[in-house]
């Protein structure tokens, strides 16, 4: 499998672009004419550059306006086809996209457009080059592949061949099955664009909101069958307009861009069956149960801190590490992990972003065949050298450049806690409050990080997306989108956040970063959980007295339950398949905070009505801003 990116798809200069390009591991790129136009430099050193990252220029782009134009605008397209092909001999590449006639003057006709590229072919040929057509989706006269295909077919010539681009025929609904009667051999480019569903201005949406292959909403997967079935094997290019994208960091857009279409070519080829594929051989998406662990950086200070908070909730101090400074909490199937070494890669992490959640433990079936897969989409893997006495827990960085390690139960590691720990007996096991496992994990990330996390878990793991969410902060919106596996085991929540001055905001700039911002725990009974809490001295987070009225009157809930409800400062919600309950614990540090839950019956959301009035209830308690840490 052959990868290209177009030039238009990230941000920076030209030389930058080929840079992030070439490392992320791409063979091609396409140039588009603006980024040309706007280096100052000959055709010829544009070309050295692409080769001196050892890529190749896969498509000169695009050249508009060309097909059924009347004189004396048909002789002028033609002169102007002529130049585009010198520039292209100098850059040195063969294959020049044409998209479709938006003009006012065009004519229609499939057999005036078909002459017209006939005669375009006749010239390329002269010059050992091709031309690709592409029906935009905002064509005057040609917006179907269908069209472009009959068109291209009428041409009759080898220099003509099809564009296709998975944006213009899926944002029309086109069926993609319509794709495989087409010989692959006339296929000259395929370009790869996902998108949101929008109702919206065809040419505004896909100016604006494209996204990588898994990113988005459109049937990317189905288009890409089809064409496979068409005997296609050249050129897989990435085509991504979006204002995200043109703000971000050249490299990680690009290391996106490579994984979605190592994560698309691997879902064509296990849903194609009897279709050669060429994609690297890894093994399928992994599923994962559920969180093993999460471990805590802290100095002494913060760790003291922090265990005070979990023995408030119920929690006892477990263990202790045979040889570090690390302390192991448990309450249920919850563990916690506090690490006050001074040395090693949890010391650099308090460093750079004090107290925090650095690392998540997940439960695999087997770890070798996840760090397999995660290896081939391109995931960084994390290697520490074990200490005596210490199992070699395979890993992979994560958000905001935290760790991710795999526990399995085909080896030692399934007994890491009583291999590595020494027992401690001193808390008594009544402590506990009824919580039972992690519910989920909300990690909060820079707004324009969301959709690479989204992609990164949903190509490695068995999990799906759920719909992404407005989360509304007095300071501003934050958006909000789930990532969970089939049965609910493992559910993560990524909150992108665009200014500083929402709680998510305020994390991350305090924080130094993306990370885990909060854990919420399941119980079985949120009241009697939250009467064990009150025993053992924890303040839950305060919610306005106003919320609870307008909750009962919302939901017509009966007084008493609303009594109850108040009371414990416990959050409600409902929709058509069960409850949810939610406590909330004070803040911790810059905004880390723990979420106590109960689900009843199918609810799989996360409370999102609740959020602003939890936002606001916590922000009356946060530090206030340029006030000193204490």
């Amino acid at each position: 499998m052959k990868t290209s990116i177009a030039t238009v798809s990230i941000s920076g200069d030209l030389r930058e672009k080929l840079a992030a390009i070439a490392a992320a591991g791409f063979d091609g790129v396409e140039i588009f004419e603006n980024d040309f136009l706007a280096f100052d430099g000959s055709p010829a050193d544009v070309g050295k550059m692409v080769r001196d990252q050892g890529l190749e220029i896969t498509l000169f782009q695009p050249f508009r306006d060309f097909e059924g134009m009347p004189e004396p605008q048909r002789s002028r397209t033609f002169d102007r086809a002529e130049r585009k092909f010198d520039l292209m001999a100098q850059l040195g590449t063969d294959l020049m996209l044409v998209c479709s006639n938006v003009s006012p003057l065009a004519l229609g006709g499939i057999d005036r457009a078909a002459a017209d590229f006939r005669e375009l072919g006749e010239r390329a040929a002269k010059r050992g080059l091709r031309v690709g057509f592409e029906a935009l989706a905002w064509g005057k006269h040609v917006s179907d592949h269908r069209d472009a295909w009959e068109i291209v077919r009428r041409a009759d010539h080898p220099s003509i061949g099809l564009i296709l681009d998975s944006f213009h025929t899926l944002a029309r609904q086109i069926d993609p099955d319509t794709i495989r009667s087409i010989p692959g051999d006339k296929i000259f480019m395929v370009q790869l664009a996902d998108a949101p569903k929008i109702e919206m201005d065809l040419l505004y949406w896909s100016r604006h909101f494209r996204n990588m292959p898994g990113e988005g909403d459109l049937p990317v997967t189905a288009f890409m069958r089809a064409v496979a079935a068409t005997g296609y094997s050249g050129m897989l290019s990435l085509e991504i307009f979006n204002d995200q994208f043109r703000g971000g960091s050249p490299k990680t857009v690009a290391v996106d861009g490579h994984r979605s279409l190592i994560y698309l070519m691997d879902r064509v080829k296990r849903r194609e069956p009897g279709i050669a594929v060429s994609v690297p051989d890894m093994p399928d998406r992994i599923a994962a149960h559920g969180v093993e662990f999460v471990e805590f950086t802290a100095d002494e200070e913060g760790a003291a801190q922090l265990a005070v908070l979990l023995k408030a909730m119920g929690f006892r101090e477990a263990g202790r590490h045979k040889s570090k400074k690390v302390a192991l909490f448990r309450q249920g199937g919850i563990n916690l992990v506090i690490n006050t070494e001074r040395e090693g890669f949890a010391r650099s992490a308090y460093l750079v972003h004090g107290t925090s959640a650095y690392a998540l433990g997940l439960k695999v079936d087997d770890v070798g065949p996840t760090v397999a897969r995660a290896r081939a989409l391109g995931a960084e893997t994390f290697e520490q050298a074990p200490g005596p006495g210490e199992l070699t827990v395979p890993a992979i960085r994560g958000v905001g450049g935290g760790i991710i390690y795999f526990i399995d139960g085909q080896s030692n590691l399934g007994k890491i806690w009583e291999i590595e720990f020494d027992p401690v007996g001193v808390e008594p096991d009544g402590m506990a409050v009824g919580l039972t496992a992690v519910d989920h994990v909300a990690q909060t990330v820079a707004y324009e990080e969301m959709l690479s996390w989204v992609l990164f878990y949903t190509s490695i793991f068995r999990t799906e997306k759920k719909p992404m969410v407005d989360i509304v902060d007095s300071a501003g919106l934050v958006r909000s989108q789930a990532v969970a596996n089939e049965d609910g085991t493992l559910r993560l929540t990524l909150n992108g956040a665009e200014n500083r001055r929402t709680l998510a905001g305020h994390f991350i700039a305090e924080s130094f970063g993306s990370g885990i911002q909060h854990l919420a725990f399941a119980t079985s009974d949120i009241f009697a959980t939250a009467a064990a809490l009150r025993q053992s001295g924890l303040e839950p987070l305060e919610i306005s007295r106003n919320y609870y009225d307008d909750l009962e009157a919302r939901f017509g809930l009966e007084p008493h339950l609303a009594d109850r409800l108040r009371a414990e400062n416990i959050l409600y919600d409902r929709d058509g398949a069960g409850e949810y309950f939610q406590i909330y614990s004070p803040t911790f540090g810059e905004g880390f905070f723990f979420e106590i839950v109960e689900r009843r019956g199918g609810y799989n959301g996360y409370g999102g009505p609740n959020a602003p009035f939890r936002i606001a209830a916590q922000k009356r308690r946060m530090r206030p801003e340029g006030m000193p840490k204490v």
